[in-house]
């Protein structure tokens, strides 16, 4: 069975948005072990720069995904291009993209 334009476009939309979730569930997720880690030692006294090589790589990590973040963002935003262009229709609806909170303050 051959997929058609509409399906694909609602498949890869519903994919790109877990994606981008998965992403700020990490960065979450790493920004508060990175605040355990600070709190444990400055809360247990083992000293300042205990770990300090962890949260080295820690942040290298959390910049790597801020990379990737990016260029998901440049992969979404390319993917709607195309589907303006196969579908000649936005696929992804005004009503379910986020918005950041200076532009929904000017849409107002």
């Amino acid at each position: 069975m051959t997929m058609t334009l509409p399906v694909a476009s609602l498949r890869i939309t519903r994919q790109f948005r877990k994606a981008e979730k998965s992403l700020d569930d990490a960065m979450i997720h790493q920004s508060e072990l990175f605040a355990s880690i600070v709190s444990a030692r400055t809360e247990t006294g083992v000293g300042p720069f205990v770990a300090h090589d962890v949260l080295l790589r820690i942040a290298k990590s959390q910049q790597a995904l801020l990379d990737a973040e990016g260029n998901l963002a440049r992969a979404h935003g390319r993917m709607t291009d195309i589907g303006r262009e196969k579908m000649n229709a936005d696929p992804c609806p005004p009503e379910k993209r986020e918005t950041l909170p200076e532009e929904s303050q000017q849409a107002a």
